[in-house]
């Protein structure tokens, strides 16, 4: 699958600190999918983090027939894991 990123992507993820790795683990093996309540051609991919205290990343996406576009990437404050 090959992962491309929006250049907002890219500005947010230098901003918090996100490891590209996270982000792409996070799409290829999410814990959890559901679709973007704002716009329907997004998904949004949810996995924790090791080393992050519990903390879920959310990573925005958009399938695309080569793998996807990474939209943008957050560590969801609301979600944790049990």
């Amino acid at each position: 699958m090959r992962v491309t990123y929006t250049h907002h992507a890219q500005t947010v993820m230098a901003e918090r600190d996100l490891d590209p790795e996270w982000i792409e683990r996070t799409v290829r093996r999410p814990d959890q999918v559901e679709p973007d309540v704002r716009d329907p051609a997004l998904l949004r991919a949810f996995a924790a983090v090791p080393g992050c205290g519990g903390r879920v990343l959310c990573v925005v996406y958009k399938p695309a027939p080569e793998g996807c576009i990474i939209v943008t990437t957050f560590l969801d404050r609301r979600r944790r894991v049990t």
